[in-house]
């Protein structure tokens, strides 16, 4: 019998720890696994023009055009985990709901990382919410509040480990790609930003679920 047979399954959404959310994120990726590698680009994109401008003119880019790119990779990760080819309409409110989240953040960071997962936890559901949703830009917020809140700790722990994986593994990777390739910083850089940044947004999107089924588990006990 294989090891993968071995395995118990997977527990619900309702139920799903913050480590097998993160294992269902890899076995997403490893299964769609070229759409997901493009997910990169736009996280690879932002890294170099950010390196390139640095000071102010880097940080009105990540408010601007680097919180588009970043939308733009959430929302593809949030039709590859729910297998949908996305409406126009609810994918101009997702991808305004996700630039809106997202320009807060690089002031966030400049103080310190977590205030700014914080932030993202509490408003980063947008996104899918109004893209499966379909909702208006005001109750997409408001309906991503109230997921957030339905387990605030699942929602803030998922993300700050994914943060720490992604960001432990594109290290590795940066100085993989540095010291055996003798590439460039940059060419690295972008390199383990493509390969690996697109399981954060993977796992952020399988985060819409867990949530969202702790949220009808939350109504129903209230009845």
């Amino acid at each position: 019998m294989s090891r993968a047979e071995t395995l118990p399954p997977p527990l619900p959404p309702a139920t799903r720890t913050v480590g097998q959310l993160v294992a269902e994120s890899v076995r997403l990726y490893q299964r769609r696994f070229w759409p997901s590698l493009a997910l990169g680009l736009g996280p690879g994109a932002t890294g170099l023009a950010i390196a390139a401008l640095r000071g102010w003119p880097a940080l009105v880019f990540a408010v601007t055009g680097g919180a588009l790119l970043m939308t733009c990779s959430y929302v593809g990760a949030t039709a590859i985990a729910a297998d949908v080819r996305p409406e126009r309409r609810a994918l101009l409110v997702a991808l305004a709901g996700g630039v809106i989240a997202f320009v807060p953040v690089p002031f966030l960071v400049r103080w310190y990382v977590l205030p700014a997962i914080i932030w993202l936890a509490l408003t980063g559901l947008v996104v899918p919410v109004a893209l499966l949703e379909r909702r208006g830009l005001r109750d997409a917020f408001v309906r991503a509040l109230r997921l957030a809140r339905a387990d605030f700790v699942h929602a803030l722990g998922s993300l700050v480990t994914l943060a720490i994986v992604s960001l432990l593994t594109a290290s590795v990777l940066f100085f993989l790609l540095r010291g055996q390739a003798d590439a460039a910083l940059e060419i690295a850089a972008f390199l383990a930003l493509l390969v690996i940044s697109p399981l954060l947004f993977l796992g952020a999107a399988l985060l819409y679920y867990d949530q969202a089924a702790r949220a009808d588990v939350g109504r129903a006990d209230a009845r």
